[in-house]
């Protein structure tokens, strides 16, 4: 029997009360047959090659540790100005860095965009996927989740308040953990990080 595959769950709103966290923690919940881990990304320093070196932050180097320890990765967040938030942007460049060492090569994903609006962070959504394809990670393409109207969806601790919201979430997960055995490699190639 193969081992329980973990899941670095990166969430892109830094906000301690973000719906995004809470739709996180929502689908967390659902997940069955798989590890979450939760990657946070709020103290990752802007990255910036003229310090990827002897003097690497030590939360980059912890980040990269984080994400090259999981199998895959689900990617929670909301959308800012029709793309992804600068935290989520600026954690793809530190992973992906220094050039030929990516931590997120090859790991597969998906991504659940949540906003208080009717479009539920599409933008957002498919910004994301311009990068993940750069990236080499095999991206899940349904069901796609932008969740619209977030704030009826969830009460203030995050339960899902909708049961057809909740019949939603519990499919994408399942789908998702089918994505994730399907694709996780062990033999791709990434250095080790330093």
């Amino acid at each position: 029997m193969r081992r329980t595959l973990t899941v670095g769950v990166v969430v892109g709103s830094l906000r301690k009360d973000s719906i995004n966290l809470k739709l996180a923690n929502a689908l967390v919940s659902l997940g069955q047959g798989l590890a979450f881990k939760f990657v946070p990304i709020a103290d990752l320093p802007l990255y910036n090659p003229d310090i990827d070196g002897p003097d690497t932050p030590a939360a980059w180097v912890k980040f990269r540790e984080r994400i090259h320890a999981v199998d895959a990765v689900l990617f929670v967040t909301p959308e800012y100005n029709r793309s992804v938030p600068g935290g989520l942007k600026n954690a793809l460049d530190v992973g992906s860095r220094p050039m030929g060492q990516s931590v997120w090569n090859g790991k597969p994903c998906a991504i659940a965009t949540a906003s208080p609006g009717g479009i539920g962070g599409f933008g957002a959504n498919h910004a994301l996927r311009q990068s993940l394809t750069f990236l080499n990670m095999p991206a899940m393409q349904q069901p796609e989740a932008y969740i619209g109207g977030a704030f009826e969806l969830l009460d203030e601790e995050g339960r899902l308040v909708k049961k057809e919201t909740k019949s939603f979430l519990e499919n994408f997960m399942l789908r998702f953990a089918s994505w994730v055995e399907r694709n996780v490699s062990d033999d791709v190639p990434v250095k080790k990080v330093s």
